[in-house]
């Protein structure tokens, strides 16, 4: 009979679906929001390249289950549904959304089948449209995350109804329904921690409903045996022992469940819940009103909220709070409502009395009873107890409907319900739509929660409104004076329109609201991570001055004695010691971290930019390595590996170092470094056209490339292309007028190309404006004095040049030429010093190899104000024997430098004869 009544008929089916599409279609459109970003977002255990196993050792968020700050949430099977829409459609919202509102058709029907357990057809199709369109459920389906209650939810009611096959003819006992049973509430556990109470909901279905107990029959038979006037029936033997069968089995499932959070409650900050923190009878009075307070949202929920934390609901702190008459009356009706069920037989109580299990018992888990929990009200975790809920209104309205005095109103009031609950379901779907429209529409219904407000002034923040953002971060600080989260944010965004004083002063209040350390004692109080980055923010705030660099580092040293086990202490501390030319010690901090998370490829990166400080590239590529190797896609180590190899002059590297500096602009292809150093690797390997390429997309991607718009024009220059180089030189001399090397090589094409004294002088004395020492200039010019045929005067510039650079021989040659010239006042006009100072004297090796600007400069990773570990480029410097120490050459490099220098002293000795000769 039961099978037969709890059939679904298609035509059910069908307008369950259609009324799930009309109220739910909206929630596509919607985005990850609130807890999504922390479960979805940032979940690495969502990506194809992280073990499975991960997702049976860390929680929910990702975070593995030993750490401190793990929420203890063990749901690897709803991680595992988030994995298959990543491995389908990556961060696509869309596909996650669909997947949620087809979990909650299936849960409609499924519970359409356990209401027809208990009621008629019409009534059940009733309450299952009403669970159907709940407002209460868009947490729950329109919230990702709420996916976990969706699918415990499927495999709780499965769990039941394979249950309530377990009674055979004649009252015998089918253990393969009870065996599944057991295996459906494990898996509704790993969906979510309530599926297990649906044991609860067993063993009240088969002491009460199967076998058809009353309370009073229960106690009078419980009374008999003792007196020792009775004895056990054979019935209620084997209830029991399907009743023990099945406790045993909850036991080893929470055995197993306490294993897996290593024994540790997860700790929740007094912000969270501010009565688990409160004395007595502040946290009874107001763990009691909650309930009430709950009961109303599902009775009336025309104001729903994504946040009740904080101060949302102010505690009950006195006896003689008005409150307390709503706690009273909601105990009165459950007591009634729980007498009338367990007292008389009857279907009428059998249903009330299953509807009551189905709100209470999953509930539970919620209700801070046991265990605190991490909220005040989260609507989502009524998602199951609103079944209950809708049970009793659709067996309530049946009692109405079949009086036919009140049955046209009974009518008009369920489709009148059913109505406005649709409209207002579609209508609180737009407020997922994104996190300002969620937070906002929030602030509507409850102002006093200061975390509502600092997300909202998050939203703004990520849109770069920081203006607007302060707004909301300041009136958070109003509403909760002593969060110090806000102060931070406060701080934050400070610093972020460049009001270094005023966020000086936001961190110092929230600093001044971390608990303080007693000198000489041990500190021994806990505190959250993201409280301590009021230390880390501080200092790196206070960094940007040099002279408090020491200042920054104890504030750093203070986060640490604080949390021994604060990694991102290290990581900031690792980075400021670096900036004060101390890598041992920054060394040491970072191992330190290592220690802690030898997983985080950031860290690996920082540990190889301080072997570069140590002078030990073998060390640092073998750490950016292990950093790659961890995060294939690591930007940072593509980039500066790439350009360790490029400088180590080992030609066998180049090959890798471009194979990496391909995947870097793979990754980044609008950063024009990555196709500049792939020009110069082209350089490098003589591979010309190719440099040529790479260096003009560099320029595309910025035209006021320094580095890549001389180096260009400096391959036009080795290969015969000097005219081609003189645009380029023009470019970067406009972006650029004081760059030194550029204007001597505009001048050298000038004079040797274009024959153009003028313009080669007007380049060589700018030169000599910026650097009156600069001896290539000096020199050069000396040369176009000569050309003039003023050589008194460039007599005078030879002997200056000389004094500069007293060492330098073809300088004291060129000299002792034009001193022989003026002497012979005959040979003078047909004598001619060629113009190549830069290519005819051994001042050529710094016109062409040293001329050639440099890769990169290594630089750590840098922390954020947002506790986030985010690494700094490299960015381009210029390689000169000025500028920068030149990097060690190949065998090969070495000995084509030897040649260009044969070949310049050649030309040298090759002038002097004609200069003498004549």
């Amino acid at each position: 009979l039961l099978e037969k009544m709890a059939d679904v008929s298609l035509k059910e089916a069908a307008l369950i679906v259609g009324v799930v599409a009309a109220c739910y279609w909206n929630s596509l459109f919607c985005g990850f929001v609130f807890d999504d970003v922390s479960a979805i977002l940032d979940n690495k255990d969502l990506h194809p390249s992280t073990p499975l196993r991960n997702l049976f050792q860390n929680d929910f968020w990702g975070t593995p289950m030993s750490e401190e700050r793990s929420h203890k949430s063990y749901r690897p099977l709803t991680v595992l549904t988030f994995r298959l829409n990543y491995l389908f459609s990556e961060l696509n919202a869309v596909s996650y959304h669909f997947l949620n509102l087809v979990f909650h058709v299936v849960v409609c029907i499924v519970f359409l089948k356990v209401c027809k357990l208990f009621l008629d057809n019409r009534s059940s199709v009733v309450a299952s449209l009403l669970f159907a369109v709940h407002p209460i459920h868009t947490e729950a389906v329109t919230g990702v995350v709420g996916r976990a209650e969706l699918l415990s939810s499927i495999f709780f009611l499965a769990a039941f109804l394979s249950y309530t096959k377990s009674k055979g003819p004649d009252n015998t006992i089918v253990w393969t329904p009870i065996a599944v049973t057991v295996f459906l509430v494990a898996v509704a556990t790993l969906c979510k921690e309530q599926g297990i109470t649906v044991v609860g909901i067993c063993c009240v279905y088969e002491v009460f409903i199967a076998q058809g107990y009353t309370l009073p029959a229960l106690l009078d038979t419980a009374v008999q045996i003792l007196r020792g006037k009775g004895s056990i029936p054979f019935s209620m033997l084997q209830t029991l022992l399907k009743l023990i069968v099945l406790m045993f089995s909850t036991l080893l499932l929470v055995v197993v469940r306490v294993q897996v959070i290593q024994s540790q409650l997860p700790v929740f900050t007094r912000f969270d819940n501010p009565a688990a923190v409160s004395p007595s009878p502040a946290r009874q009075l107001t763990f009691n009103y909650l309930l009430p307070v709950n009961a109303w949202l599902l009775l009336n929920p025309s104001e729903l909220c994504c946040d009740w934390t904080m101060g949302t609901i102010p505690l009950v702190e006195s006896l003689l709070d008005v409150r307390n008459i709503a706690t009273l009356t909601f105990f009165c009706f459950l007591g009634s409502l729980m007498v009338f069920s367990l007292r008389y037989p009857g279907d009428s109580s059998k249903t009330v009395l299953m509807a009551l299990c189905l709100i209470v018992l999953p509930f539970i888990p919620a209700s801070n009873l046991f265990f605190p929990v991490g909220f005040v009200v989260a609507e989502r975790v009524l998602y199951v107890p609103s079944m209950g809920f809708c049970i009793l209104v659709a067996h309530g309205w049946k009692k109405l409907s079949n009086k036919s005095v009140l049955r046209k109103i009974s009518w008009v009031c369920l489709a009148a319900v059913l109505f406005t609950h649709a409209l207002k379901t579609l209508h609180r779907n737009w407020d997922w739509e994104s996190e300002y429209t969620l937070f906002m529409s929030a602030l509507k219904v409850n102002k006093n929660n200061a975390k509502l407000w600092n997300n909202v002034g998050h939203a703004l923040e990520n849109e770069k409104n920081f203006e607007r953002a302060l707004q909301f971060f300041i009136q958070a600080t109003q509403v909760q004076p002593d969060d110090i989260g806000a102060h931070m944010n406060v701080g934050r965004t400070y610093k972020n329109l460049n009001k270094t004083k005023e966020a000086e002063e936001s961190y110092m209040i929230a600093k001044s609201l971390m608990p303080q350390i007693i000198p000489g004692k041990k500190y021994a109080a806990r505190v959250a991570p993201n409280h301590l980055n009021v230390y880390i923010n501080l200092a790196n705030l206070i960094r940007a001055n040099e002279s408090r660099l020491e200042e920054a580092d104890q504030l750093y040293r203070q986060a640490i004695s604080m949390r021994p086990d604060f990694k991102q202490a290290y990581i900031s501390r690792g980075e400021l010691l670096l900036k004060m030319n101390k890598p041992l010690k920054a060394k040491e901090a970072y191992l330190r971290a290592l220690e802690l998370d030898r997983t985080n490829a950031d860290l690996w990166y920082n540990l190889a930019i301080v072997y570069i400080e140590l002078k030990d590239p073998t060390e640092a590529l073998k750490n950016f390595n292990r950093a790659l190797e961890l995060n294939p896609t690591h930007k940072l180590a593509l980039f500066n590996s790439a350009l360790l190899m490029q400088e180590s002059g080992d030609a066998r590297l180049r090959p890798e170092a471009k194979q990496r500096l391909l995947h870097y602009v793979k990754e980044e292809p609008q950063d024009s470094n990555g196709y500049f150093n792939l020009g110069m690797l082209a350089m490098d390997d003589k591979k010309d056209m190719e440099a040529e390429a790479w260096m003009k997309k560099a320029i595309r991607l910025q035209p006021n490339f320094r580095s890549a718009l001389f180096n260009l024009a400096l391959l036009y220059s080795q290969t015969g292309k000097e005219l081609m180089a003189l645009p380029v030189l023009e470019d970067l001399l406009r972006y650029y007028p004081d760059h030194t090397k550029g204007l001597i090589l505009k001048g050298d094409i000038l004079m040797n190309q274009k024959k153009d004294i003028v313009g080669a002088k007007m380049c060589f004395e700018k030169i000599l404006e910026l650097d009156p020492k600069n001896v290539q200039g000096k020199h050069n010019l000396c040369v176009v004095y000569f050309e003039e045929k003023d050589l008194i005067k460039a007599e005078k510039c030879l002997v200056e040049t000389l004094a500069l650079a007293p060492h330098e021989e073809y300088i004291q040659r060129h000299l002792n030429i034009v001193r022989s010239k003026i002497a012979s006042l005959g040979a003078m006009e047909q004598s001619s010093l060629p113009s190549d100072g830069t290519a005819a004297t051994e001042a050529k090796k710094n016109s062409f190899q040293n001329l050639k600007e440099a890769k990169s400069e290594k630089t750590t990773t840098q922390s954020t104000v947002d506790n986030k570990e985010h690494s700094k480029k490299k960015k381009p410097t210029e390689k000169s024997s000025v500028d920068k120490e030149t990097p060690k050459k190949s065998t090969k490099e070495i000995k084509d430098i030897e040649k260009k220098r044969v070949a310049a002293l050649k030309r040298l000795e090759e002038i002097e004869r004609i200069l003498n000769g004549e």
